[in-house]
C-alpha cells in the first residue's frame, strides 16, 4: 500500500471498561477490516472441559439477544460480509472485511455477537455435533495426529499447550448450553479486548463508533496471564500412531522453546528460518525432500507465544521412508546444533526476513493481524519501523547459541502417525 511506505502509524485509545482500540487508516480500496480479539482462547478452558472456548466461539454467531441466527446471517449477506470466528490458545477473534460505507452497522453487528449471544438451544445442538465431526475427522487425519501427540509429549496433558484445543468427543457431548453461556461471561469482556480497524476510515470517525457500542459494557478487569513452564525432559521421546489404510505418515518432531518476549527472539526465528523455512524449507527440505527425495513436504515452525512455546518440525513421506526421513531430520538438527549457521545462510536469513516485512502489510487484514500480535505482546506502535534493525543487529554467534540451546536430538520429542506397526 503506497500509503504505508514510511511504515504504519496506529491511533491507540483506551476506553474507560479496558477495551483498547487500534486504528490503521489506509486508502488503498473503499474497505474496512474489523478484527475484535478477546484473551478468552483454550487456556482458559476449566481443566475438565477442553474445547470449551472452541465451542462457544463457534455458537457465539448463532443468533443474539436481537437478532435470530437466520436475521444476522442476512444482515451480513446483504452487506457481502463474512464474520469469521476462530480460538487459538490465547485468544477468540472475530473478523470480518466490509465497505467503508458499511462500517458503522458491521461494526455493531460484529459487537453485538460479542457482546450478546443468545446460544439458542437448537443452534447449540447444530454447532456441538458439527464440533464432534470435527474433532473426528481430526482424529482420522495423519497430519493432525502428528501435531496432537508432538504437542501432548511436549508438554504433557495437563498443561494448557498441551491439551486439545477443540477437545475430545466425549468432553464435548456432555459440555451443555449452560457452560458455554457461563464461559462467555465470564470471559468474553471489554477489559481483554483488542479491536483494530484498518482501512478507508478516519482514526476519530472510529474512536467514536467504538466508544459508541462498547461504553455501556462493564465487566471484570484484566488479570494478569500465567502460562506455567512445560515439564522438564532430557530424554528423547517417541510416539507412534497407527493408522492402517492411510497412503501417506507424517511426522511431527520438536523441542520447547522460549516466550515470544524472551531477548533472544530473533535470534531463534533466524535459526528456525534456516533450519525449515528459507526457500522451498530451508536445510530439511533441501536434503529430505530435493536431495533424497523421500519427503512431499518439510519445514519447520517456530512458534513463541505468551509461555515456552514449540519448535516443530514437519515431514510428510512414503511410509516406506520414516525412519530414514527421522535420521535426516536428526542429522539436520545436530549439524546445526553443534555447528551453528554459515556466514551465507546469515546474510540470506537476514535479508529474507527484513525483505519479507512490507509483505506483512499488504493487505487491511494482514495489518490488522500486526497489530494485535504488538498489543497482545506490548512490543509498541513502531514496531514495524523497529523489526528491520531488530533483525540486522542479530549476530551468527547468537544464532549459533540458539541452536545450541535447542538442537539436540537426544531431547526431541516424535511424533509418527501412519500405516505402520506400532501403538497409540
Amino acid at each position: 500500500m503506497a500509503t504505508l511506505a514510511r511504515g504504519l502509524s496506529p491511533v491507540r485509545a483506551v476506553l474507560d471498561n479496558g477495551a483498547v482500540v487500534l486504528v490503521q487508516q489506509t486508502a488503498a480500496a473503499p474497505a474496512v477490516t474489523i478484527n475484535a480479539t478477546f484473551l478468552a482462547g483454550s487456556l482458559y478452558d476449566p481443566d475438565a472441559t477442553p474445547g470449551l472456548a472452541y465451542l462457544t466461539a463457534r455458537v457465539m454467531d448463532r443468533g443474539t439477544e436481537h437478532r435470530s441466527a437466520d436475521a444476522l446471517a442476512e444482515a451480513l449477506d446483504e452487506r457481502g460480509v463474512s464474520l469469521r470466528l476462530n480460538t487459538t490458545r490465547h485468544a477468540l477473534t472475530l473478523s470480518c472485511t466490509c465497505l467503508t460505507e458499511d462500517f458503522p452497522d458491521v461494526l455493531a453487528l460484529v459487537v453485538d455477537v460479542a457482546r450478546r449471544p443468545a446460544f439458542p438451544p437448537e443452534e447449540f445442538a447444530k454447532r456441538r455435533a458439527d464440533t464432534i465431526t470435527i474433532i473426528r475427522q481430526d482424529d482420522d487425519s495423519p497430519a493432525v495426529r502428528a501435531v496432537t501427540g508432538l504437542v501432548e509429549l511436549l508438554y504433557g496433558g495437563n498443561h494448557p499447550y498441551g491439551r486439545p484445543a477443540k477437545g475430545t468427543v466425549p468432553v464435548i457431548e456432555g459440555i451443555d448450553r449452560t457452560a458455554v453461556a457461563a464461559f462467555h461471561s465470564a470471559h468474553v469482556r471489554p477489559a481483554v479486548l483488542s479491536l483494530a480497524v484498518v482501512g478507508d476510515v478516519s482514526p476519530d470517525a472510529v474512536l467514536a463508533r467504538a466508544q459508541a457500542e462498547l461504553e455501556d459494557w462493564a465487566g471484570a478487569p484484566a488479570g494478569p496471564i500465567v502460562v506455567p513452564p512445560p515439564p522438564a525432559s532430557a530424554a528423547r521421546r517417541e510416539r507412534m500412531f497407527a493408522m492402517p489404510g492411510k497412503p501417506q505418515t507424517d511426522i511431527a518432531y520438536g523441542f520447547t522453546t522460549i516466550s515470544r518476549l524472551d531477548p533472544r527472539y530473533c535470534a531463534y526465528w533466524m535459526m528456525n528460518n534456516i533450519l525449515g523455512q528459507f526457500g522451498l524449507g530451508g536445510r530439511l527440505a533441501e536434503n529430505i525432500r530435493e536431495r533424497q527425495g523421500m519427503a512431499y513436504y518439510a519445514f519447520s515452525v517456530f512458534d513463541a507465544n505468551v509461555g515456552e512455546g514449540p519448535l516443530m518440525v514437519r515431514a510428510g513421506v512414503d511410509p516406506q521412508n520414516v525412519r530414514r526421513a527421522i535420521d535426516a531430520i536428526d542429522l539436520e538438527v545436530r549439524h546445526l546444533g553443534l555447528e551453528g549457521p554459515t556466514a551465507v545462510e546469515m546474510q540470506e536469513t537476514r535479508d529474507s526476513l527484513i525483505g519479507s516485512i512490507p509483505r506483512m502489510f499488504e493487505t487491511n487484514e494482514s495489518i490488522a493481524e500486526f497489530l494485535q500480535t504488538g498489543e497482545q505482546f506490548g512490543l509498541g506502535l513502531d514496531y514495524d519501523r523497529r523489526l528491520p534493525g531488530l533483525l540486522d543487529a542479530v549476530t551468527r554467534d547468537e544464532v549459533a547459541s540458539a541452536a545450541a540451546e535447542v538442537l539436540e536430538p537426544a531431547r526431541a520429542a516424535v511424533a509418527v502417525a501412519g500405516p505402520h506397526e506400532g501403538s497409540a
